[in-house]
């Protein structure tokens, strides 16, 4: 208890006494029976101190178990004297050094043959600020060392704030990193670092690390038991210092674990925590909140940061070099955002990081916290958004990391068939925890506010959704209604999406999502109890799904199925969707997008460039995974960089300059995003002209003229075409995908002014050549 009125040494008044043949009388005084042992401790004449201290105490210290160790160490009144007891494995000799005057107050005695130090401070009844002055043993052969003066951890009062403590039992607080983890710090005047780790069911905590030789006895913590948070002041800790909790669970078994709330973590194999500042606050500006809302072009760059490019062909990018190369490649592509595959801290390079462990520091592969702080603001300062992918679903069951932490199902679901997950081997986070949820809502709130983030996309959402997500029956446990629907997790997402919508105006959340959950992107209620789920958008996973099912078939064979392209239009404004050709879609056996194209290579390029074309007119924002922009060969593999060496191919040169000219055109005309999730800004022409594969339809942003679409999916060019348009006048080509520039054919459209001659349900119609494998998009000349 700190504080308390454990019986922690002894006195030098005089007591009963043994003797001993050639030693000074020694007195001896009786422990209180609680404390459970006496100990003497001879002494020079000169000074005859008393130590007393309980031999279960001294025992529990020793074995780096006790639960209070407050309650002995550090400085304790009791009765009319003050106590000083300090556990220093490895000192020679202990003593009590007054700060304000330099003064030399007493030597501590060993407590028989443990490494706990302890006496009465003769002549002083009032606390007073000490140091410790420690003599260690030398090493072989090194020179002699002088004593040390240290400060002593224990005399530093409580770590958390009432009000912390408070907001942590709650479940409430929504910034818990704030006070959890590791933070530097000055304490009374003295720099150091405060660690505090929740693990309500441990017996014992202590913080192991570089500053204390990783010795599991150093530093035992203080259980703060309103809220089951471990906390400790370490003078002379600091930035850059490794460290662990050292952790005995409420069974007695010894776990070594990474923090949880760690800014920063070594790079794997190693698993250590890195004491790192929590990071400067980084506000959202009025021009990044502007482009993120839903009336604004949306075209993401999904990349994973270890194999867009190699240094040398072999080395990771760092941040840095990634903010010099990666950012402005993307905006002069064209592209509105970048998304980042994980960037959380995960061991496995193979998971693509989707399968974190330290969620709250910026991986180890590529830099420091700082590089990726300064790749955020790069992007930012050419325009660009950022956009993480956040992985709340699961997480891996490595023994340094979350799995059992404090001995217990911490952080997961006890029963198997609700907290593992088969596909991937994975644990899955107890979302009806309360403390689980504030875990999880702070970590998003953290990447937001600490780095600057536009948004975060959120994955494997189907996988929290439903209880029986890919189990079998008998595999999974029914909700508290019977259902399937997991309504923990959908109080979590809610409550995820609420606290960023209130506490981050602007920012953007995306849900990978595929099933046909209702309203995963309209708002909830105002209890969180009902509504939608919360998100900004939701990848529209079926139109992917099924237009690239279309376009893997030979051209002779559309005309039947034509309706896996026109499908997506029945329920295009239910949801407000991005559509993503994302990583998913170039692994795992699935071949590269070019590759799933029919025919042979100048028609598998002429396939790609249409469907682009088709996807960038499409209502829905755009995502596109990197080295699809050149129609990169082979499937996208994580341990090498992207086959650059193809721009060397016209053909595929041609590829990227198309995608740009997309960019820039999609931007420049708001007919083909204002409106991408209302119904009033898209209409048909034609979507029944199956027997030739053509589709054509408008784009609309009234008062503005409308954006017309045409796609020829057949290798025929459909000459003589007449086209029923919305407006009259002289209408020009904005893209055609078969232009000579983009590896096409070069066969130009022909289209021109518009005629009084009705078709496709219009007054006025303009007659044009179709290309092969092309799609057109037309606007009316200024």
């Amino acid at each position: 208890m700190p504080g308390g009125s454990r019986p922690c040494a002894g006195s030098t008044s005089a007591g009963p006494t043994d003797r001993e043949p050639g030693l000074r009388e020694r007195p001896v005084r009786r422990v209180p029976e609680r404390s459970g042992w006496a100990l003497s401790i001879m002494e020079s004449p000169a000074d005859t101190p008393d130590v007393l201290v309980g031999a279960a105490d001294v025992a529990a210290l020793m074995a780096g178990t006790h639960a209070d160790p407050f309650g002995i160490l550090g400085m304790h009144e009791r009765g009319a004297a003050l106590w000083v007891h300090a556990l220093l494995p490895g000192a020679l000799s202990v003593e009590v050094i007054e700060r304000s005057s330099g003064a030399a107050l007493g030597l501590l005695a060993r407590l028989g043959r443990s490494e706990v130090f302890g006496a009465a401070i003769a002549g002083r009844r009032e606390r007073f600020d000490y140091l410790l002055r420690v003599r260690w043993p030398e090493a072989e052969g090194a020179e002699p060392r002088r004593p040390e003066l240290i400060e002593d951890a224990y005399r530093f009062g409580l770590v958390l704030g009432e009000i912390d403590v408070w907001l942590l039992a709650e479940g409430t607080h929504r910034r818990p990193y704030e006070c959890l983890g590791a933070h530097p710090m000055q304490k009374e005047g003295v720099a150091g670092v405060s660690f505090a780790v929740w693990a309500p069911n441990a017996r014992a905590v202590a913080v192991v690390g570089s500053f204390n030789e990783w010795d599991t006895r150093r530093h035992p913590m203080r259980l703060r038991r309103e809220c089951g948070v471990w906390e400790l002041f370490i003078p002379g800790a600091g930035p850059g210092d490794l460290y662990k909790f050292a952790i005995v669970g409420q069974h007695g078994e010894r776990l070594l674990k990474a923090d949880p709330l760690a800014f920063r973590a070594e790079l794997r194999p190693h698993t250590a925590s890195i004491v790192s500042g929590l990071p400067a606050v980084s506000s959202l500006g009025a021009a990044r909140r502007a482009a993120n809302r839903l009336d604004q072009p949306l075209s993401i760059y999904e990349v994973h940061l270890g194999s867009w490019r190699k240094s040398e062909g072999w080395r990771w990018l760092t941040y840095r070099e990634l903010a010099g190369t990666l950012v402005p490649y993307a905006r002069d592509m064209g592209f509105t955002h970048l998304e980042f595959l994980p960037v959380s801290e995960y061991p496995f390079d193979g998971s693509w990081g989707y399968q974190p462990v330290g969620l709250f520091a910026p991986t180890a592969r590529f830099g420091s916290p700082e590089d990726f702080r300064h790749l955020v603001d790069a992007a930012h300062e050419a325009g660009l958004g950022v956009i993480l992918d956040w992985v709340p679903a699961h997480f891996p069951s490595d023994d340094y990391g979350l799995a059992r932490f404090d001995g217990s199902h911490l952080y997961e679901y006890a029963d198997p068939r609700e907290g593992f997950h088969q596909d991937w081997n994975t644990l899955i986070y107890n979302f009806g925890r309360i403390e689980v949820r504030n875990f999880l809502v702070s970590n998003a709130l953290y990447w937001l506010e600490r780095f600057g983030v536009d948004g975060l996309r959120v994955d494997a959402v189907a996988s929290m959704l439903y209880r029986d997500y890919s189990r079998s029956a008998g595999q999974w446990v029914p909700n508290r209604y019977g259902g399937r629907e997991n309504l923990e997790a959908i109080e979590l997402i809610r409550r995820v999406n609420h606290v960023i919508g209130v506490e981050r105006p602007g920012a953007i959340m995306f849900a990978e999502e595929s099933t046909a959950f209702p309203g995963v992107s309209r708002p909830p209620s105002d209890d969180l109890q009902s509504g939608g789920l919360g998100f900004h958008f939701k990848w529209n996973l079926g139109w992917m799904h099924d237009t690239l099912s279309y376009m893997a078939l030979d051209p002779v064979h559309r005309k039947h199925h034509q309706g896996q392209l026109t499908f997506g239009l029945l329920y295009a404004f239910t949801e407000n969707f991005v559509l993503p050709l994302s990583h998913d879609e170039v692994v795992h056996g699935k071949g590269s997008l070019w590759a799933r194209m029919p025919g042979d290579e100048w028609q598998k390029l002429a396939n790609l460039r249409a469907y682009y074309g088709f996807m960038f007119g499409h209502p829905g924002k755009k995502l596109l995974f990197m080295g699809s922009e050149f129609a990169q060969k082979r499937e996208w593999n994580h341990d090498r960089e992207l086959d650059w060496e193809l721009l060397a191919d016209p053909a595929r040169a041609g590829m990227q300059r198309l995608v740009r000219d997309l960019n820039l055109t999609y931007r420049a005309h708001p007919p083909l995003y204002a409106l991408d999730f209302d119904a009033a800004g898209f209409d048909w022409i034609s979507h029944d002209d199956a027997s030739q594969s053509v589709i054509a339809f408008e784009r609309r942003a009234p008062p503005l003229a409308a954006i017309v679409v045409l796609c020829n999916f057949t290798p025929v060019p459909r000459h003589g075409y007449r086209l029923g348009v919305p407006h009259g006048g002289r209408w020009q080509e904005l893209i055609n995908t078969d232009l000579a520039i983009y590896g096409g054919s070069g066969m130009a459209s022909g289209v021109g002014y518009s005629e009084a001659i009705g078709a496709h349900h219009r007054p006025q119609s303009v007659v044009l050549t179709v290309p092969p494998l092309a799609c057109l998009v037309l606007g009316l000349a200024s």
